[in-house]
């Protein structure tokens, strides 16, 4: 199965950056219109993008500061299933990054697609964190 990676370089304490892929106040900052849940094993979170597209995930993975997972329960079908993750781990200048959204079932036109969503996605939140940027949900795709 083929997987979205993106490594990338943060200047944040991972705890910042932990809070900021795990609470939905901050979620909301970079990347889902509406979400909410809790960053505990087993939790469930509501991921909300618009009218056609409340999707629901199951936190997997969640190690304080340096490892968080979501299952996707309830998304379009080529997410379904798939597991979108974080591991963080400290460095010089803050935390290095290690991101993944792994489980597709092939590498189709929706994964590439998605690929490059989520590195404009993950490049809006590392400007949100290093520089307190807020981009308006309409125009995270057009930044």
């Amino acid at each position: 199965m083929p997987d979205i990676v993106h490594d990338f370089p943060i200047k944040a304490p991972p705890s910042r950056v932990f809070a900021a892929i795990t609470t939905p106040a901050d979620l909301d900052e970079w990347w889902t219109r509406r979400s909410s849940g809790e960053p505990k094993k087993r939790a469930a979170y509501e991921l909300w993008f618009g009218e056609k597209f409340e999707w629901r995930a199951r936190v997997t993975k969640c190690v304080a500061d340096r490892e968080f997972e979501l299952d996707m329960t309830r998304a379009s079908p080529d997410w379904l299933g798939t597991k979108v993750g974080f591991r963080l781990s400290p460095s010089e200048d803050g935390t290095a990054v290690q991101f993944y959204h792994s489980g597709w079932r092939q590498a189709n036109e929706h994964m590439r697609t998605s690929s490059f969503c989520w590195a404009m996605y993950l490049r809006i939140l590392k400007r949100f964190l290093e520089h307190g940027e807020i981009v308006p949900y309409e125009r995270r795709l057009h930044v």
